[in-house]
């Protein structure tokens, strides 16, 4: 057997010597057909050559540029990889691998056979999406349903089949769809509002169709809406209003005044602001461009078709025949006439403004008794009502209703006892009518306040102030008479407790504890007249008040014993159909001037409690009474707090 070797310079060619057999050589060899899968490892069988070992001598070799993934191991062709360096399907640049067979015997030519190597494929590769996790498309709020919006491919190298399907628990799921699972063509399932959603975002799933390992890969896709022309100009400041799931904005009403037969130096000041519309489409904002529509006075106006801004141009003769003058205002875009919006701005005419409101004094004086109650009106000398008014020359009978009070904040503490931690605002408040309202149970007696009151005229802006000089009373204490009326005509002080919103309380009585009824004010009157004192019995400066409103008992003087009642038969009198009392039948009556009397009696013989009637006639508890020589003394006061009188009790008028 002789024994040769290829040159070491040609590495693509393997040189082996073989004893042959006499008449068994290259003759046996062909082209060969196999294959061998990808990834196999390193000395895999790829192909055995035809022919026994034992025969002659022969050489084989193997050339070509797929050469080097194979090695010749006798009649065997064995796979030739590395660590570094695998049979990878996907990177090779074609599947199929193709190598020269040479082989020489000795006293033959040399015979050149073709190995031919298919790779086969092994899922090894994953899908995957090409800028994923997040991809970023723009769709227009405009697109239509139904259409395609936007397509996801994904790529796989093993070259599967793929199939995309959307991930039902993302976010915004039900806007997309997928008709074709294979084309990864995104559908849009219904219509994007840029107003309501700027950004959507949704998950697509690649997943394998023909592999039993059915690798999958998922992308969140992003979806910016795009602001398209489809909103219409709104007025400002408009009011949203929700109907059905869709909001709509309602445009304002513009209101401005000017005055009859003037004409004003620049653009009306209109409220709730400005005249001004913009686009609905905030991506856009498209310019705008102002008209007045036709009408009947709107001759008298000019429109900025920019700025939207109003002017008077010709002046309106009379408030009276033309009190108001409304206009229509149409905002539209420049880029689309049809797409506008109409608006309401009304003119109202006011009458020249000749004199400011005033108020008919610099200062007024007040009081307020101090007390339970949480609100008392203040009142002024002789228990009138104090009500304030400015009075406006330029309405009929002075009476402005656009004029407005208000308490003005004090720039100091001008208040003596001033309680702590209550201020002008919290203890004192005005009514739009003129009144003043005092938290009574705040105030404390011997205190007083300066009020700055502001009558303000709300369609001139004109302004005009007074002063209030408040002295706090003791509880009951009557407000002290005029001093111009000291001695004069003998008018009865209206009680401050029935104006304060009282009833019969002891916030609501007199310095006594008694409250007046009609036949009282009749009596106090009368004795007025006489120049006895009333029953309200004025006091200059009390030091210590005879009522003790403290506690459940009030402290009563002691009066003059009053006319007894039969024990049996009494009957009711003075209270809602009961039956008066005659002359030739006395009975108790309420007391007008005199004190009631006490509780006790030196002839009473015992305590006497009877059911039934209440105090003056009327259904209530138990009475108390003294029995006296077969006769019964009623007390007309239960024993736990004093009752108020059955008679009405005449109320004032509450002057305008």
């Amino acid at each position: 057997m002789a024994a040769r070797s290829c040159p070491v310079l040609l590495a693509a060619c393997l040189a082996l010597q073989l004893a042959t057999a006499h008449g068994d050589g290259c003759g046996s060899f062909g082209n060969l057909f196999t294959e061998i899968m990808e990834n196999s490892a390193h000395g895999s069988l790829v192909a055995r050559l035809p022919g026994d070992t034992g025969n002659g001598g022969l050489q084989l070799c193997l050339a070509g540029a797929d050469a080097v993934w194979f090695y010749l191991d006798g009649r065997s062709v064995r796979l030739n990889v590395s660590a570094g360096r695998t049979l990878d399907r996907e990177e090779l640049e074609s599947p199929v691998l193709m190598v020269a067979l040479t082989c020489a015997e000795d006293g033959f030519s040399p015979v050149e056979y073709r190995i031919i190597v298919q790779v086969l494929n092994e899922n090894d590769n994953r899908p995957h999406f090409q800028g994923a996790p997040l991809l970023t498309h723009n769709i227009s709020e405009l697109a239509a349903v139904h259409s395609v919006v936007f397509s996801t491919q994904a790529e796989d190298a093993d070259g599967d089949t793929l199939m995309y399907v959307i991930d039902t628990a993302s976010p915004d799921a039900r806007f997309f769809r997928i008709d074709l699972p294979n084309s990864g063509k995104v559908v849009l399932a219904r219509a994007l509002d840029f107003e309501s959603r700027q950004q959507l975002e949704v998950v697509v799933t690649a997943v394998e169709m023909n592999t039993k390992e059915r690798f999958n890969a998922s992308a969140r896709v992003r979806v910016n809406v795009l602001d398209g022309d489809d909103q219409y100009p709104r007025f400002l400041p408009c009011t949203p209003r929700s109907h059905h799931g869709l909001t709509v904005c309602t445009s304002p009403i513009y209101t401005a005044n000017v005055t009859e037969g003037q004409l004003q130096g620049g653009p009306l000041s209109f409220s709730p602001g400005s005249v001004y519309a913009e686009d609905g489409d905030r991506g856009l904002r498209a310019t705008i461009t102002y008209s007045l529509l036709a009408g009947q006075e709107s001759s008298r106006f000019h429109i900025d078709n920019m700025t939207g801004a109003i002017t008077l141009v010709r002046a309106v003769e009379s408030s009276r025949r033309t009190p108001a003058i409304s206009l229509s205002v149409m905002a539209s875009q420049v880029n689309d006439a049809n797409k506008f919006a109409v608006t309401q701005a009304v003119v109202r005419v006011l009458a020249a403004n000749r004199a400011p409101p005033r108020f008919a004094r610099p200062s007024y004086q007040a009081f307020v008794p101090a007390g339970a109650r949480e609100a008392a009106l203040l009142l002024t000398f002789g228990g009138h009502v104090l009500a304030l008014r400015a009075h406006d020359p330029d309405f009929p009978e002075g009476v402005n209703p656009q004029v407005r009070y208000s308490l003005q904040l004090p720039s100091a503490n001008q208040s003596q006892g001033h309680p702590q931690g209550h201020g002008h605002q919290q203890l004192f408040q005005v009514m739009p009518n003129g009144l003043v309202v005092a938290r009574a149970d705040l105030l404390r007696p011997a205190q007083t306040y300066r009020l700055q009151v502001l009558a303000r005229d709300e369609e001139s802006g004109e302004t005009s102030n007074t002063t209030v000089e408040v002295e706090v009373l003791w509880p009951g204490q009557a407000a002290p008479r005029d001093p111009s009326e000291v001695g004069g005509s003998g008018r009865t002080p209206l009680n401050p407790g029935i104006l304060g919103g009282g009833a019969g309380g002891p916030a609501a009585a007199d310095h006594r504890g008694a409250v007046p009824g009609a036949a009282g004010a009749a009596a106090a009157a009368a004795a007025a007249a006489d120049g006895r004192p009333s029953g309200a019995g004025h006091r200059e400066a009390p030091q210590q008040p005879e009522v003790v409103p403290a506690g459940p008992c009030w402290q009563i003087p002691p009066e003059p014993p009053q006319p007894l009642l039969p024990q049996r038969g009494l009957q009711r009198w003075g209270g809602r159909g009961g039956t008066p009392p005659t002359a030739s039948s006395p009975t108790p009556g309420p007391p007008t001037s005199t004190p009631h009397p006490p509780k006790s009696h030196p002839q009473a013989s015992g305590q006497f409690r009877e059911g039934g009637w209440g105090p003056w006639g009327s259904r209530g508890g138990p009475r108390e009474g003294v029995a006296v020589g077969g006769h019964l003394r009623v007390d007309p006061r239960p024993p736990h707090r004093p009752r108020p009188h059955p008679q009405e009790v005449p109320v004032l008028p509450v002057p305008q």
